[in-house]
């Protein structure tokens, strides 16, 4: 046991900490990839305890809390606050031109978000309609929206809508290679067939189309998606967000393209 002191109410304490074996040298794959542990300090407690209404994180232990965006959310599982830029009325139910308007305000081209809808109201349809039939207009079902979870993922949601903080913690502490705070293409492609799990095919294809979709959401300038914009994307907040910056800059320059790059421009750059 490893001892650290804390202080509780001004009084010193001696706090407990358990040691144990997170890889084995007979094992290389567990020493190249190690979990998240926590480390005496750390302000996020209890990671492996998932979250109703919280994305946390080391570096945000309370979830966002810019724009008190995590204290107004939490009528909301964090799931659902990750689709809730895109239901533009509030009425737990998302059109598909609710995902192209949600498309458009963020900055993406018309190309890029009739094909963003479609990917999206067509995947995420069915699985969250509360009957048997398809919904003829592929409309998503927000307070159903966890039925739509798949396998071959990080896992971080639960099958409830849950945050699993050691999951998602997980993604960075294995696969951020160099500490960079993020993660580049070639961290995605390892974690991606590190997550398969055998025969999933509808799993492998949805993490990896989830993955480029994240990476054109954020669209980073140096090819490294940081760690606390993805977990923006988890909880959904990091749209409001970009969809913000996007307004503010074509009220500064009316004249210039109110899009994001092309569809081919963008996907240029990324391969």
């Amino acid at each position: 046991m490893d001892d650290h002191r804390v202080v509780v109410d001004g009084v010193a304490l001696k706090k407990s900490y358990p040691t144990y074996p997170t890889a084995i040298k007979e094992q290389p794959i567990t020493v190249e990839h190690k979990p998240y542990k926590p480390k005496p300090g750390h302000a996020l407690t209890d990671a492996g305890t998932a979250r109703a209404t919280l994305a946390v994180s080391t570096e945000s232990p309370n979830g966002t809390t810019e724009d008190d965006y995590a204290a107004k959310n939490q009528h909301l599982t964090v799931v659902q606050q990750h689709v809730t830029y895109w239901d533009r009325d509030h009425d737990s139910i998302i059109w598909p031109q609710d995902t192209y308007i949600g498309c458009r305000d963020y900055g993406w081209g018309i190309t890029l978000s009739l094909i963003a809808t479609a990917f999206i109201n067509i995947g995420l349809s069915y699985p969250t309609v509360p009957g048997i039939l398809p919904d003829p207009w592929f409309r998503i079902y927000v307070d159903r929206l966890y039925k739509a979870k798949h396998g071959s993922d990080s896992m971080t949601y639960d099958n409830q809508g849950r945050f699993r903080p050691q999951q998602f913690e997980d993604i960075f502490a294995k696969y951020d290679r160099g500490a960079k705070g993020g993660l580049d293409a070639g961290d995605v492609w390892i974690f991606w067939k590190e997550q398969r799990m055998v025969f999933d095919f509808f799993g492998w294809t949805a993490c990896a189309l989830e993955w480029i979709a994240t990476y054109l959401l954020l669209w980073p300038s140096d090819g490294i998606m940081k760690k606390e914009d993805v977990r923006g994307i988890y909880d959904g907040s990091i749209f409001y967000k970009r969809a913000e910056e996007t307004k503010r800059r074509r009220a500064a320059s009316p004249r210039q393209s109110k899009t994001s790059p092309g569809l081919v421009a963008q996907a240029k750059k990324l391969l």
